[in-house]
């Protein structure tokens, strides 16, 4: 009975984590490029009390055993990385990758990754995010220009006001074996582990890359009413495992409370 306490009890510790999770995404469901997040689970050891494919006597085998399990824990918090929905901006300056791929800015010295896709220029006409973090390799726009145009292969096309054009430069994207292998560092940036092996540079649209589309930005893929199910599904959960602690403590007082 005292194991049920606490079986139940990891239960409820577990389904707290995955309403996080669900916070989370929820409070990121309007957040350019964020990329949903999902708690995973596995169930924790067993106590074997029977093997299965013991010997039953008479040369009988028993066909189950008997096996009590503990209780459940995270396994992971894992990214999702299917592609959000995308909205117009008409800004010259805003790119959404259709497609694999992340952006690679210099921040702080260290090159991160992103999906957001909302730059500007800095001071001195180098194409920068919010925080002034330049997109890598450095693309500086010349202060002459008018015109800005991407197409969907990363070539920038910048222009003066009679049509002269004035640099032509490459925005390259990177990719990863394992997207899922990031680490979050908050603020739409990833960097890489060991998990998500080294990034590789390319061109968009080749070697499974996705596509540049100027004047656009990518939503968050977060799906509120899924997550409001799913957080319907954790409350139960967690109500559940609440009652199993109530009801074992009740047995529990009810075996103190009997008379020798």
């Amino acid at each position: 009975m005292i194991r049920s306490l606490w079986t139940a009890a990891t239960g409820m510790s577990a389904q707290q984590l995955n309403m996080d999770v669900i916070a989370h995404n929820l409070a990121n469901s309007n957040t350019t490029g964020f990329k949903q997040s999902r708690a995973n689970f596995e169930d924790l050891m067993y106590q074997t009390i029977v093997p299965p494919g013991a010997n039953g006597g008479e040369d009988n085998i028993l066909p189950v055993g008997i096996q009590v399990g503990m209780g459940s824990k995270t396994a992971s918090v894992q990214k999702n990385f299917v592609q959000g929905n995308f909205v117009e901006t008409g800004n010259k300056l805003d790119l959404a990758i259709e497609g694999n791929g992340f952006f690679t800015v210099l921040r702080n010295g260290e090159e991160v990754y992103t999906r957001s896709g909302s730059f500007k220029l800095d001071q001195d006409g180098f194409i920068c995010d919010a925080e002034g973090n330049r997109l890598q390799p450095e693309i500086n726009v010349p202060v002459e220009a008018t015109s800005i145009n991407v197409d969907s292969g990363g070539t920038l096309t910048a222009m003066s006001q009679n049509g002269e054009i004035l640099a032509v430069e490459n925005i390259t994207l990177s990719h990863f074996a394992n997207p899922a292998g990031l680490s979050s560092i908050g603020r739409n940036y990833f960097v890489s582990t060991e998990a998500s092996g080294d990034a590789v540079e390319g061109q968009p649209g080749m070697d499974g890359l996705g596509s540049l589309l100027q004047g656009f930005l990518e939503n968050s893929n977060v799906n509120v009413v899924e997550e409001m199910v799913n957080m319907i599904v954790g409350q139960r959960a967690y109500e559940a495992n609440s009652k199993v602690i109530k009801v074992s403590d009740e047995m529990l007082q009810m075996a103190n409370n009997v008379k020798v």
